[in-house]
């Protein structure tokens, strides 16, 4: 079931995130997150954006939100999106039915642009946003630093609006 996050599922979320922080590039967060500090990220989301998590019988899953892409009122209209799997269970939908949901509620905010920033490489990912009908529309090359590696970063990009 998709639903919307709550506090109390901050604990699950920091437990899926830490995975991505300790064990892979895919964030270049380096340090495990606690519970607490991920009630206050998920405050400093919400209300103004939303913020979706998968769950089955109480495990959540899988999460995915869209927070502002820069802080200039101009870009009011253009926000970046994430999407995160617990291990274990990519390739199963739950991506697709997470970021389906949120793209339709960024629909109805009237949101022009999603933009999802992705850590290189990462087929997943990639395959994921191209399904859902992002572009790629940029890279850059050895912007981040993680396990000692120089990583790249690609951006790709969702038009949800008419011009």
């Amino acid at each position: 079931m998709i639903r919307p996050i709550r506090n109390t599922d901050a604990g699950q979320i920091a437990d899926i995130y830490n995975y991505y922080v300790e064990k892979t590039i895919v964030t270049f967060e380096e340090d495990a997150v606690t519970a607490e500090e991920m009630v206050r990220r998920i405050a400093e989301i919400i209300p103004a954006y939303p913020w979706f998590v998968y769950e089955d019988e109480g495990n959540i899953l899988g999460y995915a939100y869209a927070r502002r892409w820069k802080g200039r009122r101009g870009y009011r209209y253009s926000v970046e999106t994430t999407v995160y799997l617990r291990n274990g269970f990519a390739g199963k939908g739950l991506g697709t039915m997470l970021y389906t949901e949120l793209i339709g509620k960024l629909k109805e905010m009237e949101i022009h642009a999603a933009i999802g920033g992705i850590a290189l490489p990462n087929e997943p990912s990639r395959r994921l946003h191209e399904k859902l009908g992002f572009q790629k529309v940029a890279e850059f090359k050895q912007v981040g630093l993680k396990f000692g590696n120089w990583i790249d970063v690609g951006y790709w990009e969702l038009i949800l609006s008419p011009q």
